[in-house]
């Protein structure tokens, strides 16, 4: 039997044990913890395209821009490993209380706050991901044309990330009540169609060639 690796944070584990964690029968990391890390993955896809831009003489005019780019990249595949890792712990905690009696005073002194950030969390995830795919489009037609199925590899992983985080979203959006449920269903609904937008327009971009 497969036994899941040591505890240690989301960022430190070589992908192997990553997989193994995910796989292994235990609360998290699960799919908000993957959802995030394939933010990262898509962060880091991007990032390469722009590191092989940069210094290209026939961008020479878009240096700046590609420059700029990169360093928000770098930021965004920071932000989505720190959120992975928050999403694995948020729900950990999550579960333990649910664990608990439904009278026992922790359990209802803590769940509220806990449920909101299972919801806070992958929100700001897909939010995240919206950004990266706003600049996985303006970076179509200003990046290294060799690397075009990368950006549009990455412009799937950005999809899949909002699309995965919406998920998580709306799953424990269920513990609130239906005023903010309706809030929350309404923004889902408006990233998960422009996640959708932007996807294709990067990769008609890129199929263009």
């Amino acid at each position: 039997m497969h036994q899941p690796p040591a505890p240690g944070t989301i960022a430190d584990l070589p992908f192997a044990s990553m997989l193994e964690s995910v796989a292994a029968r235990t609360p998290a990391p699960g799919g908000g913890a993957v959802a995030h890390a394939t933010g990262g993955l898509a962060s880091a896809l991007a990032q390469m395209v722009v590191n092989y831009s940069i210094g290209k003489k026939s961008l020479a005019e878009q240096q700046g821009e590609l420059r700029a780019a990169l360093e928000r990249l770098h930021a965004a595949r920071s932000e989505m490993l720190a959120m992975a890792e928050e999403d694995a712990a948020a729900y950990r905690s999550l579960n333990e209380l649910l664990r608990l009696d439904a009278t026992d005073p922790r359990r209802i002194a803590d769940l509220p706050r806990a449920i909101e950030r299972c919801v806070e969390i992958p929100r700001r995830g897909a939010e995240k991901a919206l950004e990266m795919l706003r600049l996985f489009e303006s970076l179509a037609p200003i990046t290294n044309r060799m690397l075009r199925s990368d950006l549009g590899i990455a412009a799937v992983l950005g999809e899949a990330t909002v699309r995965a985080c919406v998920w998580n979203v709306r799953i424990n959006a269920l513990e609130l009540d239906a005023g903010q449920r309706r809030e929350i269903d309404e923004r889902c609904g408006q990233m998960l169609a422009e996640a959708a937008r932007r996807a294709a327009a990067v990769e008609r971009a890129c199929e263009a060639g």
